[in-house]
């Protein structure tokens, strides 16, 4: 009773108390041991466990975050793409059309695509098909959901063109080579030189004038030649276009031109003193690549 009076009022016996348990740790501890061990190895065991599934966790968390971070980039690349898409329509004349390209033509020797867009959405044949960069083909088949587009590097396209640097004209036709174009039948007098960018000329009325078609590549002059051979690249990137534009040349480019009636009275009305050498010249027919091998 003394000590219990003692422990619980005052602190005499902690000297005491702190020795008791100094003698009786060792015994506590061999008490205990069977428990610690069985807890430390449980505590390992379930550690490797949580390990293991953590790791697992977070490679399969590592995998959706590289799915998500690589569908990010497709759109980020495809946002950018119909950005300059639709930053480009404000050179066109006429309505344009998203369209995506949904198949590529496997027949050899032919440079053509399938777009999701057919007669449902406005196409039409003969309807002029470019991306952010310059001219990509033309349509030349249609059908209700879909429609054909040949590339302006299939050997049978053609599309008539013109030097931006001084409106020489010309008809760049596709050769087959995938980046590749030769304007066809140049005189070796003509004043076109290596880098000059060629346009659409409007010549026709099938492409809209004044859209990019490429860049002169080379000019070569052999010196038994009548004709000089340019080659040209083509700007649009036609082996890695998603989404093109597909112009709606219908509703604002007559495809046919005017009709010109060459008798009719008052054609010249106003002309006075003007030389009769600065006329225009007698009108020849087109060849058959200047349609834009339709």
């Amino acid at each position: 009773m003394v000590l219990i009076v003692l422990e619980s009022t005052t602190r005499l016996l902690d000297p005491v108390r702190g020795a008791l348990m100094a003698v009786a740790a060792p015994l506590q501890v061999v008490a205990e041991l069977p428990y610690l061990l069985s807890d430390e190895v449980g505590d390992v065991i379930a550690s490797r466990e949580s390990l293991r599934q953590r790791n697992e966790e977070l490679e399969r968390r590592v995998l959706e975050l590289s799915q998500i971070s690589q569908q990010y980039m497709a759109l980020k690349a495809e946002n950018e793409r119909l950005r300059a898409l639709l930053g480009s329509r404000a050179r066109l004349p006429a309505e344009v059309l998203i369209a995506e390209i949904i198949s590529v033509l496997p027949a050899p020797g032919t440079h053509q695509v399938v777009l999701d867009k057919g007669t449902n959405d406005d196409v039409e044949l003969g309807d002029a098909v470019i991306d952010s960069e310059g001219l990509f083909g033309q349509v030349v088949e249609v059908s209700g959901f879909t429609s054909r587009v040949m590339l302006i590097t299939d050997p049978s396209h053609a599309v008539p063109v013109q030097v931006n640097r001084n409106g020489v004209r010309s008809i760049a036709g596709g050769t087959g080579a995938p980046d590749l174009l030769q304007l066809e039948n140049v005189s070796v007098t003509a004043d076109i030189r290596e880098g000059d960018l060629l346009e659409t000329s409007g010549l026709g009325g099938r492409f809209p004038p004044g859209y990019p078609v490429g860049y002169v590549d080379a000019v070569v002059i052999e010196p038994t030649a009548a004709f000089a051979a340019v080659s040209v690249r083509p700007l649009a990137r036609l082996d890695r276009t998603r989404h093109v534009l597909v112009v709606l040349a219908s509703e604002s480019i007559d495809l046919h031109g005017p009709e010109v009636e060459p008798d009719a009275e008052g054609a010249f009305e106003g002309l006075e003193g003007v030389d009769a050498r600065s006329l225009p010249g007698e009108a020849r027919p087109a060849s058959p690549g200047a349609g834009g091998g339709a």
